[in-house]
């Protein structure tokens, strides 16, 4: 499957016209640039969407946007507000053995008697449960060593149905081996953990021998 990964760029009188003001602002405007190919059946299923983004946050002077999707973006918000530049991944780019990696996370862990979600707290933990999920879900292995868990912030906003959602978000960095390549792309292609359409789940990969690409 090719994959296209793009930067969106926002100034402030752009983030000021779209009405960006929480997660769920963010996710709407993102989502706005991509043809929905999805039938609401899809939908109720919880079929991916094929859009990941991670937010790099910013400065006085605007916010830009991570974006990796399986078909291309506008090249504008509403073709006016922003810029986007695109580029597709190359065909070799998953093809290496180690990479430094940034990722948002959203830690949770289901409740064997409850059966509910809920979340994983603290560096230690987070970095523990990474770790694991990693192994056993992701196709990668971390090297502890270089394991940061840099912050944890708590995203707090209304959805579509005006129904009130919180989210953790981790973000974790360090250096990943691959153990199953196959594994391993589909976690790059369809985002990794819980809260993907909310900025969660994309791997920001470098390979360790290559130029940065993502």
């Amino acid at each position: 499957m090719s994959m296209i990964a793009s930067v969106l760029h926002l100034d402030r009188p752009a983030m000021k016209a779209l009405r960006i003001t929480d997660a769920y602002s963010l996710h709407r405007v993102v989502y706005s640039l991509y043809d929905d190919i999805r039938n609401p059946e899809s939908k109720a299923t919880s079929e991916s969407s094929g859009i990941l983004y991670a937010d790099q946050g910013g400065d006085y002077k605007g916010r830009k946007i991570l974006m990796l999707a399986n078909r291309q973006p506008m090249v504008t918000v509403d073709g006016r507000h922003g810029e986007v530049h695109s580029r597709p991944i190359p065909d070799n780019f998953l093809e290496h053995s180690q990479y430094r990696f940034k990722v948002i996370v959203n830690p949770t862990r289901r409740d064997s008697a409850s059966r509910k979600l809920l979340p994983v707290r603290g560096r230690e933990a987070v970095g523990q449960w990474f770790t694991e999920r990693a192994t056993t879900s992701w196709g990668f292995s971390v090297a502890t060593e270089h394991l940061q868990v840099d912050k944890i912030e708590i995203q707090q906003f209304k959805d579509k149905q005006q129904r009130q959602v919180t989210i953790a978000q981790a973000h974790i960095q360090g250096v990943l081996s691959i153990a199953d390549q196959t594994q391993f792309k589909r976690s790059f292609t369809q985002g990794i953990g819980r809260a993907r359409a909310y900025g969660c789940g994309l791997l920001q990969i470098v390979p360790l021998t290559d130029n940065p690409f993502i």
